[in-house]
């Protein structure tokens, strides 16, 4: 109730609707994924249930739930329901209706050229729902996504309260816990997928959820790779991207990277080092005020220290970076927002979520994979996960075309084609004087790493 009317008093007229998410159908109709409801319908309206709408009028002050009641064929499935009168008042709204009720109102809100305000629909069926009731088509439905009302959701779910913050702690922990299972289970010769189903059955046993799928991978190099069907060898190293969502629907998300053997090589801790040293220096940078775009770059020249003195890199580390040559290890951006999504609101668009008037995304390599570069302030939930990874086709295309061979020792990087890659990763929340590591504490640096691997 009080999300709701704070949401009220920064906008002006007409209807706001608000759709929740159906049941989606797996491989035919009645076999469905896992229901995950609409996190800002979650955020507004709090019910955790299917089929459902909301519509807060702004010119009348009313709020309405739309739904359907269980008929007695869906009570003998799913056991007894409450009305959705009963879920509009345990949530503090009068009134409610139908959804044929809803197609009403909205019909009747077009013709009297009353102003309908959504936000950008991502599930199909909610497209296709919004495109009949507002007598329009799917690509027009363009014309109703309100800049408004999303600057408005965002400014409010982008500073967590205290009850927030407190899930989110829950939700790390339990993300870590997820992250020293695979660690301490790890042995040769087993598969990916034996060790990435520590993380669901952690994640499921604390009454929640993974919060994404989860990327555990021998080829670290590859930064999206969900493929769990190798075998992990000794000299291999595992990268583990894995986070667990609560009961309430808050993320974790953490990343580790470790040996399959009991220790690092010394060419693997080199490069962990140097990662480890980037994380470090970037989250000792976190506070309300900075850029998190300048935390970006200061991370990246971390990083391009490190692999100059490795010997990979050369140069100046700052004019590296301003040329762009570190991207050759840093593809991705530092980090994002988390909180109801792992990658929180980022349905309503990155250009509001993670950029503002003042900073608008870059479209260089490396630069366009920052999700988040706007002014930090206290209240925001972050990640910050800085890594190299050394990607062979990479390589062959940038030394063909002698790119920044003034920063990139190409001939000894080319020693490092079956390196893999690294990635560490922790969550973080803005406070009025700096930042504070969310969740239990997970080992990180070499000594505890390798530690864990030989107990």
């Amino acid at each position: 109730m009080q999300r709701r009317q704070q949401l009220k008093k920064t906008l002006s007229t007409g209807l706001v609707l608000l759709l929740g998410n159906e049941e989606s159908s797996m491989n035919y109709k009645d076999n469905c994924y896992p229901f995950r409801q609409d996190s800002t319908f979650l955020y507004y309206i709090g019910i955790d249930l299917p089929g459902l709408a909301a519509v807060i009028d702004l010119d009348e002050n009313k709020e309405i739930l739309f739904g359907e009641n269980a008929s007695i064929d869906d009570i003998i499935w799913t056991g007894p329901q409450p009305v959705v009168q009963e879920l509009a008042e345990a949530v503090g709204i009068t009134n409610s209706g139908s959804m044929a009720q809803l197609a009403t109102l909205l019909n009747t809100a077009l013709a009297s050229k009353r102003s309908i305000q959504i936000i950008p629909p991502y599930r199909p069926e909610n497209k296709i729902k919004l495109a009949a009731w507002l007598n329009t088509s799917i690509e027009q439905l363009q014309q109703f996504v309100s800049e408004p009302l999303i600057r408005a959701i965002v400014s409010q779910r982008e500073i967590k309260e205290d009850r927030e913050v407190e899930e989110m702690e829950k939700a790390v922990s339990v993300t870590a816990d997820m992250h020293l299972a695979v660690i301490k289970n790890a042995r040769p010769g087993m598969k990916e997928y034996e060790l990435a189903a520590h993380t669901e059955a952690i994640a499921v046993g604390a009454w929640g959820r993974l919060s994404y799928p989860t990327i555990l991978t021998i080829n670290g190099q590859t930064l999206h790779n969900h493929y769990h069907g190798n075998t992990i060898k000794e000299g291999n190293m595992v990268l583990v991207d894995a986070g667990a969502e609560t009961h309430m629907h808050y993320a974790g998300d953490l990343t580790r990277t470790f040996p399959v053997g009991k220790q690092f090589t010394s060419r693997q801790r080199d490069i962990y080092e140097v990662v480890l040293r980037s994380l470090d220096h970037a989250a000792s940078l976190l506070k309300p005020g900075i850029q998190f775009k300048e935390v970006h770059t200061q991370a990246g020249i971390k990083l391009v220290e490190g692999l100059t003195a490795v010997g990979l890199m050369k140069g100046n580390a700052t004019e590296a970076v301003a040329a762009g040559a570190h991207t050759m290890f840093f593809q991705c951006g530092l980090g994002h927002m988390i909180g109801l999504d792992v990658h929180d609101m980022e349905d309503l668009g990155e250009q509001f979520v993670g950029y503002d008037d003042q900073l608008k995304k870059s479209k260089e390599f490396g630069w366009k994979s920052l999700r988040l570069g706007k002014t930090l302030k206290a209240g925001f939930t972050l990640t910050v996960e800085p890594g190299v990874y050394i990607i062979p086709e990479l390589i062959d295309r940038w030394k063909a075309e002698n790119k920044y061979a003034s920063f990139i020792n190409y001939e000894l990087l080319n020693d490092y084609r079956s390196f893999g890659g690294i990635r560490i990763e922790d969550n973080y929340l803005i406070t009025n004087t700096g930042s504070k590591k969310l969740g239990k504490d997970l080992p990180k640096t070499v000594k505890e790493i390798e530690a864990l691997r030989q107990a």
